[in-house]
């Protein structure tokens, strides 16, 4: 059956969703982290805003597989803090060096620059700390949280986003293959998007199939919205994405439309949607959010 967007209210599930999670990552830094210099800048950057899209897509696996949206919610709220991490470090001078972070300056701007390597290196640690003690794990449910660490670790670690970053820094001003660009944002963006949906499946209890094409969903999902980061990168609203465009070709970077061209690029990125979409056609509307989230991609505009 094919659900329609007319069918699924968006903007207020985004809205009931993120609400959800800031006040659970709010929970967490008044109940697990003592004031000091370096929570005021985990906090600074965790809490600047962002759409949560990645843990919203975990809480919309569990529950498009029949879970509990209550027990992936500290998996959802470790990713957004592993998440903020990647952004703190890849924003700093010796990275993309940008000074404008979700409409805010950037961590090392509003503090300074080992201030914001540490802070990402606190949000990153804490992730794992939420992981595995921020529930009373039942002992029949630790193989599951364990392999849930395994899939988010794994992500996170030198063959997931940090290998992505550290080929997006060797590659700039080489001209890269589409294969070679695939490759690196799948590292770089859609590892993580990848484990936020295949974790809240995992926690949902989610059948081995229903997991299978949650994860083609999911790298198509990966892909498409680092094309649609390209675009916007040309063509998109500084104000409004809250971050500075064109530098993506002032560092002379193998992006899609300078690949491509824009026009091809918005036409490829339609048919990874398509094919993300045709991935989840066993799931009832339970997976609606999903269906949403991935026509969402080719219209936002941040």
């Amino acid at each position: 059956m094919d659900y329609q967007e007319s069918d699924f209210d968006l903007t207020n599930y985004l809205n009931d969703k993120k609400e959800l999670i800031n006040s659970e990552l709010d929970k967490i830094f008044r109940n697990f982290v003592s004031s000091s210099h370096i929570v005021k800048a985990m906090e600074y950057s965790l809490m600047a805003g962002g759409k949560r899209i990645r843990p919203i897509l975990c809480l919309a696996a569990t529950k498009a597989v029949g879970g509990n949206l209550e027990s992936a919610l500290p998996a959802a709220c470790a990713i957004e803090m592993i998440h903020t991490y990647s952004l703190i470090h890849d924003d700093l001078p010796a990275m993309d060096d940008d000074e404008l972070r979700r409409g805010k300056p950037t961590c090392h701007v509003a503090f300074d620059e080992s201030t914001a390597i540490l802070a990402g290196d606190a949000l990153l640690t804490l992730a794992f700390q939420i992981l595995s003690s921020s529930v009373k794990i039942k002992e029949s449910e630790a193989l599951i949280w364990l392999n849930v660490i395994q899939v988010i670790s794994i992500a996170a670690g030198y063959k997931g986003m940090i290998d992505g970053q550290m080929k997006d820094i060797i590659s700039e001003g080489k001209s890269l293959s589409l294969d070679d660009l695939e490759n690196l944002h799948a590292l770089k963006t859609g590892v993580l998007i990848e484990a936020s949906i295949v974790s809240g499946a995992i926690l949902g209890n989610g059948s081995q199939e229903q997991i299978k094409q949650l994860r083609i969903y999911a790298k198509n999902l990966g892909l498409a919205f680092q094309v649609t980061d390209d675009i916007l990168n040309v063509e998109g609203n500084p104000a409004v994405m809250g971050k500075a465009v064109g530098t993506d070709k002032n560092r002379k970077k193998s992006t899609y439309p300078l690949i491509m061209g824009l026009n091809e690029s918005k036409k490829f990125a339609t048919n990874i949607i398509n094919n993300a979409l045709k991935a989840i056609e066993l799931f009832d509307k339970k997976a609606d959010p999903h269906r949403a989230v991935a026509r969402y991609i080719l219209k936002r505009k941040k």
